[in-house]
């Protein structure tokens, strides 16, 4: 009989704060503060077809590993797509969801998906492995997954049955710059003239950016952004995003030293806004929208002015999101995302873990492309 045992919880409330931080300390996003706010707002719920559903590891009375998760009606917010394995399931007459998925909803940030304070890691991840997969025998899931997690975490999970998948993303790293134009110098002269030309349109046009950090971020802020927020997905999308103007709100009061809130202005009026989290290495920048269509604007808020907030407050990571080819003209690195996968039906695994292999080898050689791609000097 094991030594471990687990129990599932359904609020992130019903764990304590104080337990939860002791574990993860990584990044903003798996802060107790932050994952509450998500329920807290109803962003996420059984309703939204985020329901959470988080797991704690015991030994004894003693907590020893915990996992934030949900259990998933769909496949929107994850940014790790299996849409195709979930279209090919229906094909097939078989149910894909309901799923479970340790990760951070509508966030495509690495971290630290499964914290563990044990002495003996390998036999909790063993334990993790085995609790998932008879409950999602049990539960009658399609499977369990883990969203951007470290890796050395996907790789102590890989097995025959636990499939690692790979990603490209694009971060900025901070090479001891002392300021922009330290930064520009480690370009070519055509990439460095060609970033100076979109910086110079912002002065042009009269637009200038305010930063704000911290106890200077107020609840109308907070408010103002949401609004451009929302601008931003009708636009793309056809509705008002994933989050709404209450968790924005409950970020400020409760996590506003993370914050970091830029606003575009023009002759007053603020024009555009970027909500970016940070800690005490990386800048992450989340959110952005804009009333106007302007020239070079969105270069220039949701690159440019983190670039120089990280140098500016030393910095070493700016990690600006997931996708996007055009950052890496911009000095932006690509780097590897990892996930991991459990499919209950054998063939269907099978199938998905050829693909899997595929995909890693295309990943591989597309981050090479990538890398030749890059501004830098001597590169």
């Amino acid at each position: 009989m094991s030594e471990f045992s687990h129990r599932w919880f359904n609020q992130i409330s019903e764990i304590d704060a104080a337990l939860w931080q002791s574990f993860f300390d990584d990044t903003p996003f798996t802060d107790h503060a932050f994952l509450a706010a998500l329920e807290q707002a109803g962003c996420v719920s059984e309703e939204s077809g985020w329901q959470p559903m988080h797991l704690a590891i015991y030994q004894q009375e003693q907590v020893i590993a915990l996992l934030p998760g949900y259990l998933k009606h769909h496949s929107y917010g994850e940014y790790v797509f299996d849409w195709a394995w979930a279209e090919a399931y229906q094909q097939h007459g078989l149910e894909y969801y309901p799923k479970w998925l340790c990760g951070v909803p509508f966030t495509p940030i690495a971290g630290q998906r499964i914290s563990i304070n044990h002495n003996k890691p390998a036999e909790v991840y063993a334990y993790i492995q085995h609790i998932l997969t008879a409950t999602a025998a049990q539960l009658d899931w399609s499977g369990w997954h883990i969203n951007f997690c470290h890796q050395q975490q996907a790789t102590a999970l890989t097995s025959d049955t636990v499939m690692q998948r790979h990603g490209v993303q694009f971060q900025w790293f901070n090479e001891g710059y002392n300021d922009f134009e330290d930064f520009l110098a480690s370009l070519t002269a055509r990439k460095r003239k060609s970033l100076k030309k979109e910086r110079a349109k912002i002065a042009e046009q009269q637009i200038t950016i305010e930063w704000l950090e911290g106890a200077d971020i107020n609840k109308q802020h907070m408010q103002k952004f949401s609004h451009f927020y929302r601008q931003t997905y009708l636009k793309r999308s056809g509705h008002n995003g994933y989050l709404n103007t209450a968790f924005f709100e409950l970020l400020q009061q409760s996590m506003a030293d993370k914050l970091v809130l830029m606003f575009a202005k023009y002759q007053g009026e603020v024009i555009a806004a970027t909500l970016s989290f940070k800690d005490q290495n990386c800048l992450y920048g989340r959110y952005w929208g804009t009333n106007y269509e302007l020239d070079s604007l969105h270069f220039e808020l949701c690159y440019y002015q983190g670039i120089e907030y990280c140098i500016t407050n030393k910095l070493k990571q700016f990690h600006s999101g997931a996708q996007g080819e055009h950052k890496i003209s911009r000095g932006f690195k690509p780097v590897n995302t990892y996930s991991l996968h459990h499919i209950q039906h054998t063939e269907f695994a099978a199938a998905i873990s050829d693909f899997i292999t595929r995909e890693r080898q295309h990943m591989a050689l597309y981050k090479a492309q990538c890398e030749s791609l890059l501004p830098f000097k001597q590169q």
